[in-house]
């Protein structure tokens, strides 16, 4: 590589070739069936144990119900619930966490959650399965449950 600098006049510049419009030859008709099959489409109606759906929301509204005793907010807010599914069937799964495994209501909160799961309309049995990890830590909570205990 050089650090010498060439440099090149140019007198001008060809000019590229431009394209020709003739006249078309034949018609094309564009058929409007973009919007067809969307606009004939009718809402799905929501699946009960599904997000969104009656059961799963009646699952969460159980869960919101049940306060952790040293804390004044309910477990959902606490960030204690890690996941909720619920079947065809009518099963629900509640998986969950404690704030630490010396939870003085280690042994009582998992029961009092699958009978609460179970009492919800829909529901036909409940599981509660009490997991350890991920930890739970303060970031799990919700805005609700930061404000309410001064966090922000």
């Amino acid at each position: 590589m050089s650090d010498r600098i060439e440099i090149e006049e140019v007198t001008g510049v060809e000019q590229p070739p431009r394209a020709r419009v003739e006249a078309a030859t034949e018609t094309f008709e564009r058929k409007r069936d973009y919007l067809e099959g969307f606009l004939t489409q009718k809402p799905q109606a929501d699946v009960a144990g599904a997000p969104g759906g009656a059961v799963y929301e009646g699952v969460i509204e159980a869960l919101k119900d049940i306060y952790d005793p040293e804390i004044p907010v309910n477990i959902y807010d606490l960030g204690l619930i890690y996941g909720v599914e619920v079947t065809e069937a009518g099963h629900a799964v509640v998986m969950m966490t404690l704030t630490t495994p010396n939870c003085p209501v280690a042994e009582s909160m998992p029961g009092e959650v699958e009978l609460r799961v179970g009492s919800v309309p829909g529901v036909g049995s409940a599981e509660v399965n009490l997991i350890w990890d991920p930890p739970w830590d303060p970031a799990k909570m919700s805005d609700d449950a930061k404000l309410e205990l001064g966090m922000l």
